[in-house]
C-alpha cells in the first residue's frame, strides 16, 4: 500500500523536527578521482559486527564517485564546523575540487581525511541498497580517530546551506 499525500506530509513534518548530526563523507575512486559532500542521512546500524549506514543522494557528484570506490570516510562535523560544512554542502564537485579549498591528508585505503575534523573513520563498502532518491551504503570500519569530545554540527543549522547540486 502506497503512502497517501497526507501520510507523506505528516512524515515529512515529523522528519523536519529531528536535529540529527551532520557528517562529511569523502571517497576516492579506483581511478584516483576524489569527492566529498555533507550528509545528514547516517547512523550506526549494527554493533556486532560494527556497521554504519550512509545515505548518498543520487544527484550528488560524490554518489557517482562512490560507485567506483571501495571505501568511504565519515567525518563528524563539530559544532564550530560551519565553514567546512558550507564548502562540502554548498559547493558541488561537478564544478570545483573541494580538496583544493581545504587542508586534507590521505587516510586509510587512500581516502581523503579533512583537516580540522578530530573524529572520523573510514569504512569498507560492504553493501549498497537502492533507497529512493538516495542509496544506502553500508560500511565496515577499517580505520579512524577519535581525538575529542565534541558537540556536533546539526541538521537545523545545515538547513541554511544552499545545496551545491539541485535539490
Amino acid at each position: 500500500m502506497a503512502a497517501t499525500d497526507d501520510v507523506v506530509k505528516t512524515f515529512t513534518s515529523l522528519m523536519g523536527e529531528l536535529d540529527y548530526p551532520m557528517f562529511i563523507v569523502t571517497t576516492v575512486a579506483d581511478d584516483g578521482e576524489r569527492s566529498g559532500c555533507l550528509i545528514g542521512f547516517a547512523t550506526q546500524i549494527s554493533i556486532d559486527p560494527p556497521r554504519f549506514l550512509t545515505g548518498l543522494s543520487k544527484k550528488n557528484h560524490t554518489f557517482e564517485v562512490a560507485k567506483r570506490a571501495e571505501h568511504i570516510g565519515v567525518h563528524f562535523v563539530p559544532a564550530d564546523g560551519e565553514e567546512i560544512a558550507e564548502l562540502f554542502g554548498g559547493e558541488t564537485g561537478d564544478e570545483i575540487d573541494k580538496f583544493e579549498r581545504c587542508e586534507w591528508h590521505e587516510g586509510p585505503e587512500g581516502v581523503p581525511i579533512v583537516a580540522g575534523m578530530p573524529n572520523w573513520f573510514v569504512g569498507r563498502i560492504v553493501e549498497r541498497l537502492t533507497a529512493g532518491d538516495h542509496d544506502a551504503i553500508i560500511l565496515e570500519p577499517v580505520g579512524g580517530e577519535r581525538q575529542a569530545e565534541e558537540q556536533e554540527f546539526t541538521f537545523h543549522r545545515a538547513k541554511r546551506i544552499e545545496p551545491g547540486h539541485e535539490p
